[in-house]
């Protein structure tokens, strides 16, 4: 039976999220700001992003395939579901769960300056070091942590858990 140990609860989320809401309104003050989803598991933090952000935003969602029923990516990277908002000398925040190797964000980013953005940015409620293997910046970091595989509010292992109001450590 799979243990699950608290990382964050939901209280600690909402705050981390509405700080991070907060220098994300600050900095794109007056800009013309789109946010791409990376589905499936960024779209609880992005709907709670987006409630405690106080500028105007347009939104949209991407989908890649890596994971499967695995708890490690298997470096095939497949575009599911592509971007249908118009990013041509616009700035993009691409809202992603959590960064672990970076494969992913590395070739979205490739994928979405095909488009000709002014810039792309990455916003992550979870940044984890463990098992990097792009160079990838994350420029709105809501919480990092160092190891472990995760689940809850949003993030899930084969489609489980991502029901959890909180982030727990799934030990298999």
């Amino acid at each position: 039976m799979p243990e699950l140990i608290p990382v964050l609860n939901k209280n600690d989320i909402d705050k981390i999220v509405a700080r991070v809401a907060r220098k994300i309104s600050s900095d794109y003050q007056d800009q013309e700001l789109i946010l791409i989803g990376i589905l499936n598991g960024a779209f609880v933090f992005l709907s709670d992003l987006v409630r405690h952000l106080t500028i105007p935003v347009k939104l949209d969602f991407i989908r890649v395939c890596s994971y499967g029923s695995s708890d490690s990516s298997s470096g095939n990277i497949r575009l599911t579901k592509e971007i249908e908002i118009d990013v041509n000398n616009k700035d993009v925040l691409l809202v992603e769960d959590i960064v672990d190797t970076g494969l992913t964000l590395s070739y979205l980013i490739d994928y979405l300056k095909t488009f000709n953005p002014k810039t792309v940015k990455i916003c992550a409620l979870l940044d984890k070091h463990e098992r990097r293997n792009a160079n990838i910046k994350v420029h709105y970091a809501c919480h990092e942590v160092a190891e472990g595989f995760l689940v809850g509010y949003g993030l899930d292992y084969n489609e489980d858990y991502r029901y959890l109001a909180g982030i727990y450590h799934l030990k298999l």
